[in-house]
């Protein structure tokens, strides 16, 4: 269906999400019929003003209760109007009055659980509560309405590994369930252990402010879960996951992160889902409709068989920020039939890979790093667009970037490192039109830069730097001028445009041929000593320092292909022990 869209080349009005006008994207798929001038996707836009009332602060509460866990018994303080009742220490809240009640929860219970019902907003304050139950969820809130959960101190929640109470006509999803919306603040700690569903899940959205530390741990199902959306506008969030098929962080429709530092961990498993019929994979986070990356810091770890580091159904959009992915699990499922790489595209298989997008994939800002060990480092089913930023990815066994539509390039540093395919790939026509893109490629049929000739679209390069070591796909179209030249190994180069100069680091393997472009005859040296400067690419690329020494290199005019023989030096890079990258510059 996807391909079909992309050749007819219309544009797709969507307004999906948590409200009306919430999220309202625009997407032009481009026509791949060889055409220099391609259509310019637009990113979607997330309506973030309707989360400008979650700060506690906005709030005035009617009524603060106090609510104290302790052996076998809890001590209720504040309760004039008698909305709460208690077998042992499972407490139940039915408040049917038009407060808006503050509770403040305290102690310690081994076997205990706290349920609330209320029409009226509400607020959780956690300060110094230990709270496991035998029955099932720790804290069920089944109010529709806002519940402000403010973590004080030092506090920790566990729920049951069998859940035996639930009502019929109930939901009751995770250690923490909410039906509806859970905005956290405060400064303290809350860890949420889960070992019979879910750690954290809201019916509606989950949004962490100001300055918590969250840790989540679970065995059974996903670590956090809003079903219209995850914000991560502050605070420490750190969510481990061990269980098969299940995800870090996920929402059937938006996941933002805005600031904070969220920390990942995945070392579940792809296996079948019995109830949808399908094998699925892990996930560090999986946005259905739409993923942000606007500010903060993300690190995902992924260790799992047929594990994705982040993953959408639809779209992706890094704007800032800085994000580290790492996929060190091998694929899942039946590797006959598949491709020279023994990876199946079989209905029992299930590829690891760094981040993968159904739809289109934006970098607008930030620094995005993917190391990957079994599949690709990137990939978008749709088109890819780089305007901004720092991107690398690194692959040990596929393309390092791959868009199965078209891949625009216009400004930001870029960089695709493969040891086994194409560095930087596209399925319909590659446009670099800006920006500074540095493609490591092998020998052919593999190439540097790579675009669907045989579909009959086209590389177009108007404009950028380049240095491609596996040269560019034969058939381009090289408006600005490129050019060749032999290569040594792991030896440091600078590049000098114009006024412009910078280092780079060749590979250890690699395609035979290096082309290099810029808005002027570039001047190449081999051997030169750099200190100082920003490093980028982990270490390949090198901006700012200072540059001496060196051998001038002799550059060839070019146009297209990888024709230099039999490649320098041989060898290449292979997984570590343990799924670990091993000879790699800048080993991560």
């Amino acid at each position: 269906m996807r391909k079909g869209l992309y050749a007819l080349g219309f544009i797709l009005i969507l307004s999906l999400g948590c409200s009306p006008d919430s999220l309202s994207t625009v997407i032009e798929f481009p026509s791949n019929t060889g055409s220099v001038t391609d259509t310019t996707t637009v990113a979607p836009q997330y309506n973030l003003a309707r989360f400008a009332d979650d700060s506690i602060s906005q709030t005035v509460f009617d009524r603060t209760i106090q609510i104290v866990f302790a052996d076998d018994r809890v001590q209720i303080t504040g309760d004039d109007n008698n909305t709460i009742s208690a077998t042992g220490c499972h407490v139940t809240v039915n408040n049917t009055t038009d407060e808006k009640v503050m509770y403040e929860l305290k102690g310690t219970a081994e076997d205990g659980s706290i349920k609330l019902y209320s029409s009226r907003k509400q607020a959780l304050v956690l300060d110094g509560l230990d709270l496991t139950s035998t029955k099932g969820a720790a804290i069920n809130n089944q109010s529709k309405k806002k519940c402000f959960v403010v973590v004080k101190g030092s506090n920790s929640l566990k729920d049951a590994t069998t859940y035996s109470s639930t009502p019929a006509d109930e939901d009751e999803k995770a250690v923490l369930f909410s039906e509806g919306q859970l905005v956290f603040s405060g400064d303290g700690t809350l860890t949420v252990t889960a070992q019979g569903k879910a750690g954290i899940t809201s019916d509606n959205y989950v949004h962490f402010m100001e300055s918590p530390v969250i840790n989540v741990t679970s065995s059974t199902g996903h670590g956090i879960r809003g079903k219209e959306a995850v914000i991560i506008s502050n605070g420490t969030v750190s969510v481990s996951v061990s269980a098969d098929m299940k995800k870090g962080i996920t929402s059937d429709s938006v996941v933002c992160i805005n600031g904070g530092e969220t920390m990942i961990n995945i070392s579940g498993s792809a296996a079948y889902d019995d109830e949808d019929a399908e094998y699925k994979g892990t996930a560090g986070i999986k946005a259905d409709y739409l993923f942000l990356m606007n500010a903060g810091t993300l690190s995902v770890i992924n260790s799992g068989k047929g594990g994705k580091g982040i993953s959408g159904d639809m779209t992706g959009c890094f704007n800032g920020g800085t994000v580290r992915v790492a996929t060190t699990g091998t694929n899942y499922g039946n590797s006959s039939g598949g491709n020279r790489w023994g990876q199946s595209s079989s209905g029992n298989s299930v590829s690891a890979k760094g981040i993968k997008f159904d739809g289109n994939l934006f970098f607008n800002g930030g620094t995005v790093t993917v190391n990957c060990t079994a599949h690709e480092g990137i990939e978008s089913k749709g088109n890819i667009i780089v305007t901004d930023g720092v991107v690398y990815s690194y692959s040990a066994a596929d393309d390092a970037i791959n868009s199965s539509g078209t891949f625009t390039v216009e400004g930001g540093y870029l960089c695709g490192h493969a040891v086994r395919n194409d560095g930087l790939d596209a399925n319909g026509n590659f446009y670099i039109k800006g920006g500074m893109v540095y493609a490591i490629g092998t020998s052919a049929p593999e190439v540097g830069i790579d675009a669907n000739t045989e579909g009959g679209c086209k590389l177009y390069v108007t404009g950028g730097t380049i240095i491609a070591i596996g040269g560019l796909e034969s058939g381009s179209s090289l408006t600005q001028s490129c050019y060749q030249a032999s290569w040594s190994k792991s030896t440091w180069y600078s590049m000098a445009v114009g006024n412009d100069e910078f280092a780079f680091k060749t590979p250890a393997s690699g395609g035979t041929t290096l082309v290099v472009s810029g808005s002027s005859q570039p001047v190449l040296k081999s051997g030169v000593t750099v200190q100082d400067g920003t490093e980028m690419f982990e270490g390949l690329l090198n901006t700012g320092g200072s540059i001496s020494g060196g051998t001038d290199v002799t550059l060839s005019s070019y146009s297209g292909g990888d024709g230099f023989g039999p490649g320098p030096g041989g060898g290449g890079f292979r997984p570590g022990p343990g799924g670990g990258f091993s000879g790699r510059p800048g080993g991560w």
